[in-house]
């Protein structure tokens, strides 16, 4: 990924912290020798450097993913950026947004123990605190079956990198335009884009 200095993340706790607000990935790899991307929400394992999750078995990138060098995408929050709002002609539109990109070697997972606590801990991440619904309560018998249509896979990471183009190259004067701009908006993705320019004006 294109990074220049002044957009690179390097914080580790703050890469981590992205990577579980934002949890629903691209996974990226070749099959039949072309490009082939899946999307699907991902598990971080912080003590093993690692990232849990798991195809449909009818989702042929399984097949020969094994043991390829794959790249993750996690997206976050993204906007235009119109220069209309920087009080100035000499300026273009420009897009903020934070991407984190992961790399790894992706293994297959067979113990069934691991496979259900790795879909447990998916479950309890995205299930509200109050939910009455546990996968330990499950049958058995009904996870098992379900289990079968499921390829579960570890993706060890060897390489992170991290951007995030929050206009940290403008003068802080049109940061602070833009983040006005941007926190008049109804839309999410641009009040939280909004919100990571003024943390970094903070700092």
């Amino acid at each position: 990924m294109y990074i220049p200095k002044h957009f690179n993340i390097d914080d580790e706790k703050v890469i981590y912290d992205f990577i579980e607000k934002y949890g629903f990935a691209t996974l990226f790899s070749h099959h039949n020798w072309e490009p082939y991307a899946t999307h699907l929400p991902l598990m971080l394992n912080k003590s093993e450097n690692a990232l849990y999750g798991h195809f449909a078995r009818s989702n042929e990138q399984w097949r020969d993913v094994e043991n390829q060098q794959v790249l993750v995408v996690f997206q976050g929050p993204h906007c235009y950026i119109s220069p209309s709002w920087y009080e100035t002609m000499k300026a273009v539109p420009t897009w903020n947004y934070v991407s984190i990109h992961l790399y790894g070697s992706l293994e297959i997972i067979e113990d069934s123990e691991v496979i259900f606590e790795s879909l447990n801990d998916l479950v309890n991440k995205y299930e509200s605190s109050d939910s009455p619904y546990h996968l330990h309560d499950v049958e058995p018998s009904f996870i098992e079956g379900m289990g079968k249509g499921i390829v579960p896979f570890r993706i060890k990471i060897t390489k992170i990198e991290a951007k995030a183009k929050l206009s940290q190259n403008q003068p802080v004067e049109r940061q602070e335009l833009i983040i006005k701009n941007l926190e008049n908006s109804t839309n999410q993705d641009q009040i939280q884009v909004a919100a990571l320019m003024r943390k970094n004006l903070q700092k």
